[in-house]
This record gives structure tokens, sequence and C-alpha cells, in this order.
């Protein structure tokens, strides 16, 4: 999976000062810092490995646009969070790899979760380009884009698909206070990209039908919404007055219906099975004859591993409460495969 000969070459001219160099970029260059730690590497890909985990994405993606998904996810959603007006497949789909070794060794991705929801999307061009400046020596050719993009045209079907035909002031990217977000480097990435503001759902004005934000003393009309909302912050957070509810009816497009989040979740674990998944099952269906230790239990509504019981047993089972919201994954072990300029191996995911 790894290319030997760049690791090396990478290992070789790495210093602490480059490092450094590329963690100050990073926090300097946009309006707001990382609010993650920044890997000291990128993984060099060999061209099998990098067929092999698109593959692996593709293949799920062809399952969750069945019939008998659609039929699956019906349920996925909690009765009071569906949002009307769905679009009829979602817009963003993240897919999580651990990277394992196979019985034969082989280093191979296998799921850990995926998503119905936009990732980091415009960090990621951000922070390809504060790489290439403060690692020079890179080497020539390689770069983090695929299905035959580069860094120019990767971002193109980013805008066509969050901006669209509307002006960039009528798209606003919808977060929980924004400027509070671990993620919010991508926030200011996205504006500074894509000219999109982050707006907090709190400052939200409705109308009628219609939305608007203020920008700069300023009221404008809300066309798109490019959703990084949460729902479960959302519901964890009570004391939030949001300018609208996600069930009105509503005069505007959503990049990213809030439906998906649901659908496409760990709520589809238990469907998916390919060469590359893990077995799952909803708590209340969990088989009398598996080994509960060997599985890792995970509540369907929470993110950034909120919830996640590694060493579950039948006596958690049992005291669930509503045990068809949460779901038995089996555990899957990370290989120890970067090469690292200290004599260690690291683990990743992709």
């Amino acid at each position: 999976m790894l290319e030997p000969a760049q690791r090396a070459r990478f290992n070789a001219s790495f210093t602490r000062e480059k490092y450094e160099a590329l963690v100050h970029a990073v926090n300097e260059k946009e309006v707001w810092p990382a609010e993650f730690r920044i890997s000291e590497t990128p993984m060099f890909l060999t061209a099998e490995f990098t067929e092999e985990i698109t593959g692996a994405a593709r293949e799920l993606l062809e399952q969750v646009q069945t019939p008998a998904f659609r039929e699956h996810a019906q349920d996925a959603i909690p009765p009071k969070l569906v949002v009307p007006n769905e679009n009829p497949h979602p817009l963003f789909v993240s897919v999580d790899f651990a990277i394992c070794r196979g019985a034969d060794g082989r280093l191979t991705p296998r799921l850990i979760e995926l998503q119905g929801f936009p990732s980091l999307y415009s960090y990621q061009l951000f922070f390809w380009r504060c790489l290439q400046e403060t690692f020079p020596d890179l080497p020539s050719g390689w770069q983090p884009f695929f299905s035959g993009l580069d860094e120019t045209s990767s971002l193109a079907p980013l805008r066509s698909v969050i901006v669209g035909p509307a002006d960039p002031a009528n798209v606003i990217l919808l977060e929980i206070e924004p400027e509070k977000q671990k993620t919010r480097i991508d926030f200011a990435a996205s504006e500074s990209g894509l000219g999109v503001h982050p707006v907090c759902l709190t400052s939200i004005r409705k109308r009628g039908r219609q939305l608007f934000y203020e920008h700069k003393g300023r009221e404008i009309r809300i066309e798109r919404i490019y959703n990084r909302v949460i729902f479960d912050e959302l519901l964890r957070r009570p004391e939030l007055r949001p300018g609208f509810d996600f069930r009105d009816e509503l005069d505007v497009q959503w990049v990213g219906h809030p439906n998906w989040y649901f659908r496409i979740s760990k709520h589809s674990l238990p469907f998916l099975m390919t060469a590359h998944t893990s077995a799952a099952y909803f708590a209340d269906e969990f088989p009398s004859n598996e080994q509960i230790s060997d599985y890792v239990l995970k509540p369907l509504y929470s993110f950034a591993g909120l919830g996640v019981e590694m060493d579950p047993t039948r006596e958690k089972l049992a005291a669930l409460e509503d045990p068809h919201a949460w779901i038995l994954q089996h555990k899957v072990n990370y290989a120890d495969f970067i090469p690292t300029t200290d004599g260690h191996r690291s683990k990743a995911e992709i």
C-alpha cells in the first residue's frame, strides 16, 4: 500500500522546523486556526491501494442507492426531526476506512463509518497548499486528489454543488456558533474559496417562508443552505434559540439535506455487506451466539465518538433504554504500518 521509496525520502528530509512552519501556516493564513492536531506526514499510497480503497467506497455507494437500502433507511430519522423537501439523493457522502492487515498480511481498508454529510472539503485543499509551501521537496507529481482531479479542477465541483447558480452572498454555511467549532478552519476556508459566509442558526431571521441573515449591516436573503449543523449537538443544547425550525416549509435549497445525515449513517452499518465491511447489528438484534467482547457499542445519534463503549457486556445491553438506537460493530485491528522518523510505526484512517 505504501510507496517505500517516497516514504524513505520524506523521512530523510523531515525536520521539526518544517513541521512547525506547516502548523504556523495552517493556523495563521485563515481567520480561524485549526483546533485539531496536524499530522507530521502525509501517506504515500501505491496505485494498487488507491484503486482498492476508491473501489471499496464506490461499492458502498452502490449499495446505498438500491431499493432495499431505501426500505432499510425508512426508520432512520427520529420522527420529530424529519425535514420536508428531501433531495432524492445525498449531495455528500463521507466514508471512513481503518487501515488493517488482512489474513494474508496485506494492508486493506476496513469500513469504520459513513455519513451522508459533508467533510472538511475546503480545508483539504487549503492544507495541501500549506503542505506544498512548507515542504517544497515533496516528490514531484504526487497530489491528494482522486478521480483525475487536480488542485484547480477539484474546486469546480465543490462550487457547483454548494453555490450552484446562486450569488455566493445568498448562500450560507449554517452551523451552531461556527466560531467555536473545532472544524471552524474549514468554514473559514469555505468563505475564502467559495465566498460562502458561516452563519450561526440563532442569528437567522424568518419572514413567511423566507430566511435572512445580516452581513456588514445589510440584510441578505438566503437561497441556499450549506448545512453543517449536526442534530446531535442541537438536541444536546436546549438553550439554543434558532431563528427557524428545520421542519418548516421554507423557500430555500438545502445543500446537503438534513435527512441524509440520518439515512446514511451508523444506521446503515447493519445493512452494508462487502469485502471491506465488518459485521454490525442493532443492539436489540444482536445474536445470542456472538461474542460481545469482539464488538464496539455505538449510539446511532452521536458524533465525534461521543457515547462509544469499547467494552460492552450483555448487562449493558439489557440496561439500554432504546436498544434499537444503538449498534454493535465488530472491532477492527488497525495496522502499524507508517514508519516514523523516531523508529516507531503509526496507524491511520482514510
